[in-house]
């Protein structure tokens, strides 16, 4: 069992910076990909950005692409994001995941993760 958690997040006006943080505990030794994912009410959640085991691949959706840096320190079984350039519809709830399914790259589909975090609240208005 992998626990996720997360932290950070709150509200922001548009062009603001944030950081979201999530750790993870449990038998973290069979986790492969960490993404970030990200709900917005009365829409699906939809997968913002991923990082690979050793943190040499990243992969980012079109629509946080220049702005999010997901980053990941696995000696204390954490990761980041970084929210540049914040705009009101980046406004969701996020969610962190982990993957334990082999990959040398960075899933992106929602299916391929199986433990996720509560979420944490981003809003950006003005």
């Amino acid at each position: 069992q992998v626990q996720v958690r997360e932290s950070g997040g709150g509200l922001a006006q548009p062009g603001d910076s944030l950081v979201i943080s999530c750790v993870t505990s449990g038998r973290t030794s069979g986790v492969y990909t960490m993404g970030w994912f990200r709900q917005a009410p009365g829409k699906e959640r939809e997968f913002v950005a991923g990082i690979s085991r050793n943190g040499d691949a990243t992969n980012y959706a079109d629509s946080v692409k220049g702005r999010f840096t997901v980053s990941r320190d696995n000696a204390k079984n954490t990761v980041l994001l970084q929210l540049n350039s914040l705009k009101p519809e980046d406004t969701a709830k996020y969610y962190c995941a982990a993957s334990t399914v082999w990959t040398r790259g960075v899933l992106t589909m929602l299916e391929r993760y199986n433990y996720w975090g509560q979420g944490t609240q981003v809003t950006v208005t003005s």
